[in-house]
């Protein structure tokens, strides 16, 4: 279930409408989404802010502003991004200021920042144009950080997903493979795709790549709970993902009730030049 993008940034035709539903999927139940979804290491927002030239940032496709308040925890001011009007009333509930756009069209007014930031979002913003538009807004030695969270399933509760979702969705992509060690594989090809377009934008110095390992426990509501908010699932009729909840239910009782998820939070970074 990692919501693992197209393989090129900007499909055509009906690929490029099926692209703009899976993008706009996720609002579709934004308080959900915030409540289940896991947040990211306090040790990257660290790094992050230690290595900008001030406080404020510029949060890209925000969501519901998940990152968005781990930053302004961290003693930051943030502005969000983010396409989905659902998303962001939420974000906005919560305490984070947001521009209802997408960022390539965003228009900063002026407007400058010490770091952008994206969030399980850089994937649907053209890589070489937003890097182009990252540095318009950045400050001189400002960081653009894309950054991902990858997480790894027990084994019995990747294989019972799996199994379900090839009957509900047979002619999905989705493998074993994508829930496993192998995800983050998959993900280094979105690493890829970022640090072509910081280099091909220009401005910035090298861009650099991090890891982050962690672990969450979950118990099976909590987890079931998350499901529907991930990609493969959010456009499931509901009793097709009402078989796939199911089954991997029954896998997580096997378990006794809970498990512990590993997670690798995986993100490129890069600071803009003093002359760009």
């Amino acid at each position: 279930m990692p919501t693992l993008p197209p393989a090129r940034s900007r499909p055509s035709g009906n690929e490029s409408h099926q692209y703009r539903q899976a993008a706009q999927s996720f609002g579709s139940d934004a308080e959900r989404y915030d409540r289940a979804r896991p947040r990211y290491p306090d040790a990257m927002v660290d790094r992050i802010v230690a290595g900008s030239p001030g406080p404020e940032v510029l949060d890209v496709g925000c969501g519901t502003g998940i990152a968005a308040r781990q930053f302004q925890a961290a003693g930051c001011k943030v502005l969000g991004v983010e396409p989905d009007a659902r998303m962001a009333d939420v974000a906005r509930q919560l305490g984070v200021e947001v521009d209802v756009a997408t960022f390539e069209a965003w228009d900063p007014s002026g407007r400058q920042c010490d770091a952008v930031v994206a969030g399980q979002a850089w994937h649907w913003v053209d890589p070489v144009a937003g890097a182009a538009k990252a540095r318009q807004v950045l400050r001189p030695g400002g960081r653009l950080a894309a950054f991902w969270n990858v997480f790894e399933l027990p084994p019995d509760v990747a294989e019972a997903f799996a199994a379900a979702y090839r009957r509900v969705a047979p002619d999905s992509p989705f493998t074993v493979q994508a829930m496993t060690k192998q995800a983050l594989d998959g993900y280094q090809a979105l690493i890829t795709k970022a640090t072509d377009g910081m280099q091909e934008a220009g401005g910035f110095n090298a861009p650099e790549q991090w890891r982050f390992a962690w672990e969450w426990s979950y118990t099976r509501a909590a987890w079931l709970e998350q499901m529907p908010t991930h990609g493969a699932l959010t456009r499931l009729p509901s009793d097709k993902l009402a078989e796939v909840l199911k089954s991997v239910g029954a896998a997580i009782d096997a378990l006794g009730g809970s498990f512990t998820m590993r997670y690798t939070t995986v993100a490129v970074a890069a600071a803009r030049t003093a002359t760009a």
